[in-house]
């Protein structure tokens, strides 16, 4: 090794390795631990060239300072401790580990039994302890140099009436964009290309939902069944950018999100607090499991086992102040440092369960809504966890915004051709006042969706009645079996043409239901042309064409549903009527007594009590704000003629788009005279009203 470095007391904050300009100051929480030691790499990562004890313990912070040490040094830890996992404590000094505050990582993790903290097959299980080294086999986490030109970043700050999501995965995007050169294809670079940037602002998205881009690793099972944790809902570092989407330079997030924020759109990130890559009481020790086990996970009763609120196997313990700071420096480091404009917490109600289950006035949300920062960005929860009273949709606190998954079944029920589903639909695409009219809560707390990654995407809900995820090696077996899909009459790609016709008629249908509803709208990244994952519904470890956006060879079907998602996002960009944030009244707006919103019969009458029968598929709503607004929608099997409201007195009808139209679109068509339009069956037309 090489000559020992004098390492000074430094500083127990901030918590991570610090680059101060003259030396760089580690500091490392653990309650627990006896001894900390950082451990020295050379530039590649394979060598291990000093072992420096962190000479100082405060507040429960191991720190030190060492005054030769620059941005680029590789570094880890090895903790020292009790391995009783009976108590709780699983440190085992001969496994390197991550930093929890490691701002990037170099290299992957390269399996192999020493990852575990105890035997591999011993008949003690974890009760067993292992001491071979794993370091040859882990990534190493580098020093980082912060400093970055923003220039003149002006962050576009989208209004909540304004903004519509486009979910998006990192690599899966740009890796087959053939206007993307082959060097950055897969990677931040890739999104940040011109080619990519004014596709997005063509298209009419205001903010891109990036699935999770903090570090993670792919599970040894998929490695040995040559897959990967392709979603990245794995986590194993909250500060640190996923080197497999970098060429080699933290700095490239920032700089795609320069140019994001340059053309008007925002970033948001999918991130994964609720539990980390380290698995169940059998799983490896990779950083936070060996450097205080007992403080950062939930425990069982018996403390040898998790409390596993996630289906992962461990639960971040958000209840202690640590665990939560970390969090939340995590949280606002991104989006101080790296400009980021809001976030989407997956299994948001594990992050707010306290001792007795959920609450609604958790740490968690006291710490964000006070926080003069983060109360200010964007807060997106996916408000269902797996643990008992998981499902928590409607139930988060002022200020947030919710993954509405009511909204999709429901959605999904009435377009398949579903009876009973009239009420709920006419909530759902009114805002959901029904889950969120309270304390203030706006239409901007309904996140309306049809189709996100998990899931089937547009094209395979309505080519699938069934799933089909032979390719994940589970049998089939996971992902979900009732996904309210409806093939159209063929399971999975056809010739037939009024299958295929019937589909792109579906797939308007979803997508004008979505852009005409009350509340946020969330497109899945490559709905708009037709993407198919061959009814793959659980696509997470398929890190291949399976999953990848396809831009190659786009047929006429796939252009003209661009052409109308694109059509329908500028129809809904420029009316007052989704810019509006309120729920609807049905009440009165003008003297006239038009109401702010009505719910029509084929007729052209209102709807009474007794149309909401279960024997209805058709309905229609009349928004009042100017340029009115009727929404005709058949999804029976029949053909339906609708009566346009108040056609006879004061009001001028033109057709806007009819989704049995192939591309959808008829800008300013008038109507006939006779006021009525023939519907075919499961199609859906718009109309704009002026006064006579």
């Amino acid at each position: 090794m090489a000559a020992r470095r004098r390492v000074e007391a430094g500083l127990p904050y901030p918590l991570g390795a610090t680059w101060d300009g003259k030396g760089v100051n580690f500091a490392l929480f653990s309650a627990h631990a006896e001894k900390v030691e950082l451990c020295v790499f050379d530039a590649r990562g394979r060598r291990e060239l000093e072992r420096i004890a962190l000479p100082e313990y405060t507040d429960e912070v191991w720190h030190g300072y060492l005054a030769d040490a620059r941005p680029g040094m590789l570094y880890g830890y090895r903790v020292y401790g009790p391995y009783d996992p009976a108590r709780g404590h699983r440190f085992n000094h001969h496994k390197l580990l991550l930093d929890p505050y490691a701002k990037a990582l170099s290299g992957s993790l390269r399996w192999s039994d020493a990852h575990y903290g105890y035997r591999i097959g011993s008949h003690r299980e974890d009760l067993s302890f292992d001491r071979r080294d794993n370091a040859g086999g882990m990534p190493k986490c580098v020093v980082v140099e912060s400093a970055f030109t923003w220039g003149n970043d002006q962050r576009p700050s989208v209004p909540w009436t304004r903004t519509v999501f486009y979910e998006v995965h990192a690599r899966g995007f740009t890796v087959a964009h053939p206007a993307v050169p082959h060097a950055l294809r897969g990677t931040f670079a890739g999104l940040a290309t011109s080619a990519v940037v004014g596709y997005l602002h063509d298209l009419g998205v205001t903010t891109l939902e990036l699935l999770p881009v903090h570090a993670f690793i792919d599970d040894r099972r998929l490695v040995e069944q040559k897959l990967r944790n392709y979603w990245g809902y794995n986590s194993i570092g909250f500060f640190a950018p996923e080197p497999r989407y970098l060429l080699g330079d933290p700095n490239e997030f920032k700089t795609m999100v320069k140019h994001l924020h340059e053309a008007g759109i925002e970033v948001v990130l999918d991130v994964v607090y609720n539990h980390t890559a380290e698995g169940n009481h059998l799983g490896p020790t990779l950083s936070f499991k060996g450097i205080d086990n007992a403080t950062y996970y939930r425990l069982a009763e018996d403390p040898r086992y998790y409390d596993d609120m996630t289906g992962t196997g461990n639960t971040l313990d958000v209840r202690h102040p640590r665990v939560l700071q970390l969090v939340t420096d995590s949280l606002r480091y991104w989006a101080e440092e790296m400009h980021v404009d809001g976030f989407r917490f997956d299994l948001a109600p594990a992050l707010a369960r306290e001792n007795h289950g959920y609450a609604r006035d958790a740490a968690f949300f006291k710490a964000l809504a006070q926080d003069p920062v983060l109360s200010r960005v964007k807060l997106i929860s996916e408000p269902w966890d797996v643990g008992l009273g998981g499902y928590q949709l409607g139930n988060f606190p002022p200020g947030w915004s919710e993954w509405n998954g009511k909204y999709r079944d429901t959605v999904r029920r009435f377009w398949r051709g579903d009876l009973g589903v009239l009420p709920e639909l006419a909530s759902r695409l009114a805002g959901s006042s029904d889950l969120f009219e309270h304390q203030g809560r706006r239409p901007r707390s309904s996140v309306n969706f049809v189709t996100v990654h998990d899931g089937f995407t547009l094209t395979d809900l309505v080519s699938y009645n069934h799933k089909h995820n032979e390719a994940n090696h589970e049998g089939n077996r996971d992902g979900a079996d009732d996904n309210l899909s409806w093939n159209c009459g063929a399971e999975g790609a056809t010739g037939d043409d009024e299958i295929v016709t019937l589909r792109e008629r579906q797939k308007r249908n979803y997508f004008a239901t979505l852009l005409l509803s009350l509340g946020v709208p969330l497109i899945l990244a490559g709905d708009e042309h037709g993407r198919t994952q061959r009814g793959n519904n659980n696509a997470y470890c398929q890190d291949n064409e399976i999953s990848w956006v396809d831009w190659s060879a786009l047929s006429p079907h796939d252009l003209a549903l661009a052409d109308f998602v694109k059509t329908l996002l500028r129809l809904r960009g420029g009316h007052p009527a989704f810019e509006r944030d309120a729920f609807y009244r049905g009440a009165p707006i003008d003297a006239s007594g038009r109401k702010d919103i009505a719910w029509i019969r084929p007729d052209g009458a209102e709807m009474e009590n007794g149309d909401w029968g279960s024997d209805h598929r058709t309905i229609g709503f009349f928004l009042g704000a100017r340029p009115m607004l009727f929404v005709a929608m058949n999804a029976s099997p029949d053909d339906v003629t609708f009566t346009l409201p108040e056609s006879h007195r004061r009001i001028s009808w033109s057709l806007v788009l009819d989704t049995a139209i192939e591309g959808g679109v008829r800008r300013g068509v008038p109507v006939d005279a006779v006021v009525e339009y023939p519907m075919i069956s499961r199609s859906l037309a718009v109309f704009a009203g002026s006064v006579r």
